[in-house]
């Protein structure tokens, strides 16, 4: 094929690797992410049952009401911040009381912008953080004072700290523990009688590495007028019935803004779903073309976080304001919510609270309290979670499988179902279940049983067959030494040159160069080969090691990642050894590159056959298939350019590296012509439409 001819198909398969990718906005809809990070639509799981407002209770308007809180008895308390004043409900949302003040000593006493109330589970009392006040009031729900929990004294508080407390929880030990603002090194922590104890569950400092190098080598003055490096401070919390702390941090684009925090100090939340619990997880700007952004772009930003039932635990996203929840292995079960006037979004949303299996939630924009109850689909999700908890996996697989029937794409669903269908022994069913919800670490367990009980049925026929194959391969080398031995057997047909050129290359691309052994159509032969066998691999190796998305497998990829490589570096090799001294036809270094890629075609046909009867422990032997077969093709296209242009190894070396340089100057050549082409084509255009305007 003639240089011309080269060059045209290079610059066709250039213009067919020129693509952007556009990726979604965040849907105003109800929606929960797929293993591919897609918002993929979903019934909604909560709507508005009641909204509750100030003037409705005939105190006046809330105003800027910062937490609400739902005790034992489903008692609702709103700490009203900006009337300074705690307000208690009942559980259908009718006014119990209204605690504006409190006999302190004989004197009258006064809230000073409270920002959080809790109800503890033991004594039933009542805890209020005073911010502006800088105390924790602990009182009887009628209003009546018991204690009061001043400024924290330890050596280890920093110096000049004022003590504002934010948020307030209480455990099952009353121990106590504060959120105040400007306390970096974690939630602070109270004994029962308010004698300080320390921090619990400090967030790491997060910076650039920009500028700590520019911190190290400032001044001492620059130094102090840079930004200090500290940790985010918690904004909300919630203790489960185990008594961990459930907290989250107000950071924009935070990797774990919702953290589990155990007795220790530690965060023990589990995170095993596809991505870690942070709310939007592919909330990007909207492309070009359709001329919007979205303003609030980016992760999620947590300011409450509220403990359910059965490890079930819910975010209050303020950036986008909408509801997460999660199950106890951190999968995103549903979200509800968004931006909004209506009586099912918010303008505002400060705080939420659970009130048995309806959702309190404050709006401090709209100033109004929301009760939401579930949906079908909502309660069926909870249903499910429930009984999967409680080790119920017989009755959460039928609640599963009404979830489906609403919400096919729910992969948390197949996951049940394949649990309940792993307990009875069905396996090859599991797996099935376990490959719709994209659970690798489950379908290797089921893959892994099935496998042992085919094995172990069909032991007789897989020992026939072994034994059949051997004595087959063992017929075979005694007929093939036979004749060897009769006619003293040599030879190095075309057709066999490929073979004796990957085991033993030095004298294979010899012959191959100085004894014409070697034939181009077989060269491309085996590039077709390796097309096949990677649309092969990408579409049917196994489940454990294959992450390719069904939607995108397309087989002009492999003509962009493969064919136009292996042109790309044909023309770039040949291109420059011309000027390099190098005395390689280009048909040798064809040649020379397609027998080099004979080992990636003989390892991994096998390897994507068997790499479906592997489980996840086994897989490194998958990857390990992987580095060898490059490895080897490396190491024959080295020794191939190395034979066909009789260079040095230092000098095939730095031939090598030029070349894979040529290459991307040519790829970028060849976008800089389809971009100069497409302007052109768009003047042409504008032109056009100018011309008949104006006629």
């Amino acid at each position: 094929m003639g240089v011309r001819k080269w060059a045209a198909w290079l610059l066709a398969l250039a213009l067919l690797a020129v693509g952007t990718p556009v990726k979604a906005e965040v849907p105003d809809h109800g929606y929960n992410y797929s293993y591919w990070r897609e918002a993929e639509p979903a019934p909604y799981p909560y709507l508005a049952e009641t909204t509750i407002y100030g003037s409705d209770l005939g105190i006046g308007h809330w105003n800027e009401p910062q937490d609400v809180f739902v005790d034992e008895d489903r008692d609702i308390f709103i700490a009203d911040t900006g009337n300074n004043r705690i307000v208690h409900l009942d559980e259908k949302g009718k006014l119990l009381g209204v605690i504006s003040a409190f006999d302190n000593g004989g004197k009258k006493d006064t809230f000073n912008k409270p920002s959080g109330v809790y109800v503890d589970r033991t004594n039933r009392h009542l805890f209020v953080a005073d911010t502006q006040n800088g105390r924790v009031v602990e009182m009887e729900r009628s209003g009546r004072l018991i204690r009061m929990y001043g400024p924290p004294v330890s050596s280890i508080i920093p110096k000049g700290f004022q003590y504002f407390p934010l948020k307030v929880a209480v455990d099952k030990t009353q121990r106590l523990y504060v959120i105040a603002q400007g306390a970096y090194e974690g939630i602070m922590e109270f004994d029962a009688k308010g004698n300080f104890r320390g921090y619990v569950g400090t967030n790491k400092v997060r910076f650039s590495p920009v500028d700590l190098f520019w911190k190290r080598f400032s001044t001492k003055e620059q130094s102090s007028q840079m930004q200090l490096f500290l940790p985010i401070e918690f904004a909300n919390m919630d203790l489960d019935d185990k008594g961990f702390i459930y907290a989250v941090s107000s950071e924009v684009n935070a990797a774990r803004p919702i953290k589990r925090i155990n007795p220790g100090g530690e965060d023990v939340l589990r995170r095993e779903g596809y991505f870690d619990p942070a709310g939007d997880v592919s909330a990007v700007q909207v492309d070009a073309a359709k001329q919007k952004t979205i303003q609030n772009a980016g992760s999620s930003t947590f300011v409450d976080v509220i403990y359910d039932k059965s490890g079930i635990y819910s975010g209050l996203d303020s950036k986008r304001n909408r509801i997460f929840a999660y199950n106890g292995d951190g999968n995103m079960l549903y979200q509800f919510g968004g931006v909004g006037m209506s009586e099912n979004r918010f303008q505002k949303p400060t705080a939420m609270a659970m009130l048995g299996d309806r959702m309190v939630v404050l709006d401090a924009g709209m100033n109004r309290l929301t009760v939401f109850a579930p949906t079908r689909y909502g309660s069926l999700i909870r249903a499910g979670v429930e009984a999967q908890y409680n080790g119920k996996d017989d009755e959460a697989a039928k609640d599963w499988e009404e979830v489906l029937k609403l919400n096919a794409n729910f992969d948390i669903a197949y996951i049940g179902i394949g649990k309940s269908l792993l307990q009875k022994g069905e396996n090859k069913q599991a797996m099935e279940y376990f490959k719709n919800g994209n659970n690798r670490k489950y379908y290797s367990e089921a893959l892994n049983r099935y496998r042992s009980e085919y094995l172990w049925n069909h032991f007789g026929t897989a020992m026939t067959v072994v034994l059949g194959a051997a004595g087959a391969l063992l017929a075979l080398r005694i007929v093939r030494a036979r004749r060897r031995v009769a006619v003293h057997y040599t030879d190095t047909a075309a057709w066999r040159m490929p073979l004796r050129t990957i085991v033993r290359p030095f004298s294979g691309f010899w012959e191959l160069k100085y004894e014409n052994k070697g034939k181009v159509a077989i060269a491309v032969f085996i590039l077709l080969m390796l097309v096949v066998t990677m649309i092969l691999k990408r579409q049917y190796a196994g489940f454990i090691v294959n992450f390719n998305k069904p939607s995108e497998f397309s087989s002009v990829d492999e003509l962009k990642y493969i064919v136009l490589p292996f042109m790309l570096f044909c023309v770039s090799n040949w291109s420059l050894t011309t000027l390099m001294d190098g005395e390689g036809k280009f048909k040798e270094i064809v040649m020379a590159a397609g027998y080099a890629a004979l080992p990636l075609v003989i390892i991994f046909l096998p390897q994507t056959g068997v790499s479906n009867f592997m489980t996840e422990a086994e897989s490194p032997f998958y990857y390990l298939l992987d580095s060898i077969a490059y490895l080897w093709f490396a190491w024959l296209l080295f020794v191939g350019t190395m034979t066909v242009h009789q260079y040095s190894i230092g000098k095939t070396v730095a031939t090598l590296f030029l070349t894979v340089l040529v290459m991307a100057f040519i790829v970028f050549l060849g976008i800089l012509c389809f971009s100069l082409v497409q302007q052109m084509a768009t003047f042409v255009q504008a032109l056009y439409r100018e011309i008949i305007v104006r006629l």
